[in-house]
This record gives structure tokens, sequence and C-alpha cells, in this order.
């Protein structure tokens, strides 16, 4: 049975830094493109950074790009989600997401995901 369990959200003042985890089970990081997406009520959900099949090509969101860095460790079964700079516009619930390929990722579709962590940041 797959499971994808984020942590590591929280309240962080605007400038400021956090680093989400996704612990993956009953799945190979190495067979799947994984994904960080954040959805806020009323808005589209977006995918803020993806790496295909751990380690591979990573993207972003231009939105994020140049502030968050996503990341794996196989030997944890652990995707990582370094955010910096967080402004109040990132504000969301992020769920990490894993497809079996990257185009579909890109398109929103997944396989699992995880139940999200909210980010908060205030002004």
């Amino acid at each position: 049975q797959v499971q994808l369990v984020e942590s590591g959200g929280g309240l962080v003042q605007a400038g400021g830094s956090l680093k989400l985890s996704c612990f993956g089970s009953g799945l190979n990081f190495d067979a799947y493109a994984m994904g960080w997406f954040r959805q806020t009520p009323g808005k589209e959900r977006e995918l803020v950074a993806s790496i295909a099949y751990s380690g591979g090509r990573k993207s972003y969101a231009d939105s994020v790009k140049d502030r968050f860095t996503v990341s794996t460790n196989n030997a944890k079964n652990t995707m990582y989600l370094q955010m910096t700079s967080l402004k109040p516009e990132d504000t969301a619930m992020y769920f990490c997401a894993a497809s079996e390929f990257s185009t579909r990722l890109r398109s929103g579709e997944f396989v699992h995901r995880g139940q999200g962590t909210q980010v908060t940041v205030s002004s």
C-alpha cells in the first residue's frame, strides 16, 4: 500500500524559510515523477516543483523559481521542498504527489498523493 506523508509546514513571516518533507512508503521514487502541488480555496491547484525519477530533471513554476528547491533522498525515501524568501502569496496547503510520467504530473495527473501540510506566510 502506497502512502505519502508530508510534514514541515507551519507559520512563518515573510522573507523566512521552511523545509517540507514527503515520506513515501510502498513506492520506489526511482519509478515515479514526484512533485509538490499547492492549493488555496478558490484558486487553481498549482504544481510548484517536480523532480523526475529521483534526482532527474527538476522543474519549477515561475512563481517560485530561484526561491524553492526540490530534492530527494533515496536512502530515506523522502522528497523535500526547501522554500526561501517566502511571500504571503505562498500561503497554501502543500501536498506531494507521484505520477508514472512527468508529462502527466505537469498536467496535474497523479496516481498517489499525500494529505498535505499547511504553509502560512504572514506579512
